[in-house]
């Protein structure tokens, strides 16, 4: 990993809501973090805790309406992302901050070559440049073999992995400062789910960009990311340097995200879970959000949500127990 430096991006206090016929549900409810030029930083969480949607909103890319932007700032490179024009925003999206999202096979479009897909953004910020070399070159810093073949073919003729790959050498057609991988690996077997990884890791390494990486599952991240958020019901509820959180976790959340990844050694048995679900957003639980799955809830948790505090350098949690 890249040794980060200077703050790129800096999330302070974004609110993310959708309208609904009972009046407006947070998606996203306070959430801040930072993201340092060369850094990889994850986002974890079970699938419905405001990954996504955080993840869109950091290049305005929520549907207005039914999203509402309530709150907060989104500051990149010192700039407010909620408070750009059209025209700042189209050269922010794709040339600055660059997406890789879920199910590739869903995000490419059937009906045209996978090389002239790669080509689009290219054509749209790149003057002056040869689009069918850049492909190719793209195509091959990629890993994806045979380019000047591939790069003709339809997304359908290519397997998940490399349908993964060209949604890479997309994001990475104008030299983003900011690559953001939406559960990357999710449709993908665990081979290739390696590879994928190990790649993003390799590029982050390579072109010194910055990554964030969305996951449900904290043992993906252990290799690549500098810095962990956890996140639950809209809201961050761990954050800390990624070895601190993984071998001293504090919210009860991410002691049962991380007992719930499989592992190789050790006698065999049944995977621990947690029990229950995320809860909807438009019938949050009172007080803190966890506590209806929480081993160790007490009255307090039923009536007050925790504020953050410092468990440690640089290290937070927002759970009333968890020096318990």
């Amino acid at each position: 990993m890249t040794e980060p430096n200077g703050i790129l991006l800096d999330v302070q206090d974004l609110r993310t809501s959708f309208k609904a016929k009972r009046g407006m549900v947070r998606a996203v409810d306070g959430v801040s973090f930072a993201v340092r030029k060369g850094e990889t930083v994850a986002l974890v969480g079970e699938s419905g805790c405001g990954k996504s949607v955080t993840a869109l909103s950091l290049a305005r890319l929520v549907p207005q309406p039914p999203g509402v932007y309530e709150g907060g700032r989104i500051l990149y490179e010192g700039r407010d992302v909620l408070r750009m024009d059209e025209a700042a925003l189209r050269e922010l999206r794709g040339k600055e901050i660059s997406y890789v999202f879920q199910e590739p096979g869903e995000s490419l479009n059937p009906v045209f070559r996978v090389g002239y897909q790669i080509g689009e953004a290219i054509r749209l910020h790149r003057a002056n440049v040869n689009v069918r070399d850049e492909v190719i070159r793209l195509m091959n810093l990629v890993g994806l073999p045979e380019p000047e073949r591939r790069m003709d073919a339809y997304p359908n003729e290519l397997s998940g992995g490399m349908q993964q790959r060209a949604m890479i050498a997309m994001a990475l057609a104008c030299s983003p400062n900011l690559l953001i991988a939406d559960e990357p690996t999710t449709a993908l077997d665990v081979t290739i789910q390696a590879q994928i990884m190990e790649l993003l890791g390799s590029l982050q390494k390579q072109l010194g960009m910055a990554v964030l990486l969305i996951t449900h599952n904290l043992g993906l991240v252990a290799d690549v990311a500098h810095w962990i958020n956890v996140m639950y019901a809209g809201r961050i509820v761990e954050s800390g340097p990624t070895e601190d959180v993984l071998t001293h976790p504090k919210h009860p959340y991410t002691i049962g995200l991380l007992e719930a990844v499989p592992r190789l050694e050790g006698t065999a048995g049944r995977l621990k879970g947690i029990d229950g679900t995320v809860p909807n957003p438009a019938q949050l639980p009172s007080g803190c959000k966890f506590h209806p799955r929480c081993g160790k809830c007490q009255a307090i948790c039923r009536e007050k949500e925790p504020a953050f505090e410092e468990a440690g350098p640089s290290h937070s949690v927002k759970c009333h127990l968890w020096r318990s």
